[in-house]
């Protein structure tokens, strides 16, 4: 997968932008709209393209101890984090599943209006 299918993959999740807040064009942020929330962050290292993405504790032990392509988070929370090794290795679907799930964890809360009291 490339840099441009990675973002273009992240795009296709509502309400989200692609940032770029280092002025470094090497490392691409995906965020939400209207709370600035990052979910997923594109970068090079080592010559290889990777994605930092978050994921609930549990969760990311379990993808990483499956998946080789999975470590704790590159400059990121361990525990919250993954690092994503997007060599095309990892199964298409598990991608996207981890990439919802980063989504997901991140998304800004819907606002119930608030009940009214009675007068």
């Amino acid at each position: 997968m490339t840099r441009a299918e990675f973002i273009q993959l992240c795009l296709s999740f509502a309400g989200v932008y692609e940032d770029y807040p280092f002025h470094d064009p090497n490392w691409t942020v995906m965020r939400h709209h209207g709370t600035t929330r990052s979910f997923a962050l594109v970068y090079e290292r080592e010559g290889k393209l990777w994605a930092n993405l978050k994921c609930e504790p549990m969760q990311a032990e379990f993808w990483r101890k499956v998946y080789t392509q999975v470590q704790p988070g590159y400059h990121m929370n361990k525990t919250h984090w993954n690092t994503i090794l997007l060599d095309g290795s990892l199964p298409e679907e598990v991608l996207e599943e981890m990439l919802r799930h980063s989504y997901d964890l991140t998304k800004p809360k819907s606002k119930a209006p608030k009940k009214k009291r009675p007068t």
